[in-house]
């Protein structure tokens, strides 16, 4: 089992306003996408949604997967979504890339065909990424102080 990065302070002020079950459920696939790619970056917003992106570079354009959550949902979207295989049909969504899949309960993404839908959306976007990053294993907020 490899070591947990702390949530980053900005981001865990917004989350904790949230119900308890939500936050130890997003907690728990954020580890689950830590422990699928140690070296990615989590890069951190607040919008519309309180959004994790996870990266292959410090760039949103280079994420592979992200988890916005919303008032009291979230869901695990996958940036390019559309251009992922998914035999299963796992994915919702009507974009023109992003796809998702509704989060309820940690069976939805504890699973074999969620674990291969992540790992090929991690080899997609190293494989899309124009040029190797420098910034690795990082937890990088973009969330406005107030």
């Amino acid at each position: 089992m490899t070591e947990k990065r702390p949530i980053h302070p900005d981001f865990l002020y917004h989350l904790e306003l949230k119900e308890q079950e939500l936050i130890e459920l997003f907690a728990d696939l954020r580890n689950y996408i830590l422990d699928l790619y140690p070296d990615c970056n989590e890069l951190l917003y607040h919008t519309h949604a309180l959004t994790a992106l996870y990266s292959t570079s410090e760039k949103m354009s280079d994420a592979f997967c992200m988890i916005p959550i919303y008032s009291n949902h979230f869901n695990l979207g996958f940036n390019k979504g559309t251009l992922l295989k998914d035999p299963n049909r796992l994915l919702q969504g009507t974009g023109k890339l992003i796809r998702h899949i509704p989060i309820e309960k940690v069976e939805d993404y504890r699973n074999e065909k969620t674990k291969q839908l992540i790992l090929e959306s991690i080899d997609f976007a190293i494989n899309d990424m124009n040029k190797p990053t420098k910034t690795t294993g990082k937890t990088i907020s973009k969330i406005k102080k107030k």
